[in-house]
């Protein structure tokens, strides 16, 4: 069965840098894009950013755009996401998910595998 396992997460200070690394596996994921989440306590699972396996289309939430990175090794089926420039609001639990098709990536919703996920926190 599909496996996506989080790594990565731990604790920064505010301006620091982590990167987190999701580990997929069960099926070829070719025609899937691979997202990362976020989810802070007391609010809603939060989009981060998505990439498409095969084309590399990216999207990014407009709460880290420009800090944060996604990237893929397509050879050892691993997605990445470099955070930068961390925020005490960027504290949460992070979660890798993988969806079939392209659209609507920004949707939790559209996801169909979610990994376990990993706790970022950024203290000030």
């Amino acid at each position: 069965q599909v496996q996506l396992v989080e790594s990565g997460g731990g604790l920064v200070q505010a301006g620091g840098s982590l990167r987190l690394s999701c580990a997929a596996s069960g099926r070829t994921f070719s025609s899937y894009a691979m997202g990362w989440f976020r989810q802070a306590p007391g609010k809603e699972r939060e989009f981060v950013a998505t990439m498409t396996w095969v084309g590399g289309t990216i999207y990014y939430g407009d709460s880290v755009k420009g800090r944060f990175t996604i990237s893929r090794d397509t050879a050892k089926n691993t997605v990445y996401l470099k955070m930068n420039s961390l925020k005490p609001e960027d504290t949460a639990v992070y979660y890798c998910a993988a969806a079939r098709g392209v659209g609507a990536l920004r949707s939790r919703a559209r996801y169909d595998y979610w990994g376990q996920g990993t706790q970022v926190t950024v203290s000030s």
